[in-house]
């Protein structure tokens, strides 16, 4: 797996973010079966980078914490078929990796919802890296029983890589 982070911050987090990002995704790719090396690329940064990027691609004026961005449309989450016409799209030439997308994280909502939820940054950190990692997997949670599975899927991870709330 190639896995890219790009820092527009100066804040550094107190562990290895390539590190831990890593270790995450590949997790989940595993969990979900896929069948192919992957590339995914991560930008960290503030609230305010954060917030003009989803007024931009969402038209949502406000902060997130994570927003991500999947190269692949799925028909059904966690099952990668690519269509042979659509191959030239999905794999990056050079490696012939699978280019699965981009996860956008606001170090600003790392810091305030690990204080909030009493754990630590690297949970924090953890948790929305799966989360936007079970997105660029086709997954979604806008309906109860969508929320519900990936609630699921994220706990099972992290609890699995041993990253729990502390």
């Amino acid at each position: 797996m190639t896995f890219y982070v790009e820092n527009e911050t100066r804040e550094k987090l107190p562990f290895d973010v390539e590190a831990v990002g890593r270790l995450v995704c590949e997790a989940v790719l595993v969990s979900e079966g896929c069948p192919y090396e992957a590339q995914v690329n991560m930008v960290l940064t503030d609230n305010e980078g954060i917030r003009e990027l989803n007024r931009e691609c969402r038209g949502i004026d406000r902060e997130t914490d994570v927003l991500s961005f999947p190269n692949l449309d799925f028909e059904r989450e966690g099952v990668f078929e690519i269509p042979g016409e659509a191959e030239a799209d999905c794999f990056d030439p050079d490696t012939g990796e699978l280019m699965l997308g981009d996860i956008m994280i606001s170090v600003d909502k790392v810091r305030e919802q690990s204080e909030s939820y009493g754990h630590s940054l690297k949970r924090e950190f953890a948790f929305l890296t799966a989360h936007s990692m079970l997105h660029l997997c086709g997954y979604d949670h806008m309906e109860p029983g969508e929320a519900g599975i990936m609630e699921q899927k994220q706990e099972e991870l992290l609890t699995g890589l041993g990253i729990t709330r502390d």
